[in-house]
């Protein structure tokens, strides 16, 4: 039956493509929680995946069960997810050392960098976010944002020093 409804979705049918994915939905749900041991995760990780078996449905050549596509999908989705956050990990840790509070917890303080972040003009903030963020490095975030090494280099540096600066007058 699945082979049926793959080559009707392949071929642009969307009522085939809605049911293959609502067919498979519970399995990757169950798979990812069981895998991830967090059910939201599991929620988002879920999401994700149909929304790149739908992009990606006329990838599927038929020699394996859908269901193994759709595991492979899921599987690199979450260890995604785990770099990403890996990486948000990495730049919280970053935070607390170089914007140390004492009473209030970091958690509390995340919002408050979030604002600061957000007050920055996207010149500053984008470079800043793809560099601590994401990880990109400096060549990379040229190409994304279409200007030179040196000036991507220059807007992260003053992008940090302006956050400091706002972070540093609310402690005021």
């Amino acid at each position: 039956m699945d082979s049926d409804l793959i080559r009707r979705a392949q071929a642009g049918d969307e009522q085939a493509l809605a049911e293959l994915l609502k067919e498979h939905y519970s399995f990757i749900v169950k798979y990812v929680w069981k895998m991830s041991g967090d059910e939201q995760l599991a929620y988002d990780v879920t999401q994700d995946t149909l929304m790149k078996a739908i992009q990606k449905i006329n990838q599927f050549h038929h020699r394996s069960k859908f269901s193994t596509w759709l595991i492979q999908i899921a599987t690199r989705t979450y260890l995604d997810y785990k770099r990403k956050q890996k990486k948000k990990d990495k730049l919280d840790e970053k935070l607390r050392n170089e914007f140390p509070r004492s009473p209030v917890s970091f958690s509390n303080d995340w919002h408050e960098v979030q604002e600061a972040l957000w007050k920055l003009e996207d010149e500053h903030r984008i470079p800043l976010v793809l560099k601590h963020y994401y990880g990109y490095d400096y060549k990379d975030i040229a190409k994304m944002t279409k200007v030179k090494v040196g000036t991507v280099k220059s807007r992260v540096h003053y992008g940090l020093e302006k956050l400091r600066k706002e972070l540093r007058m609310d402690d005021r």
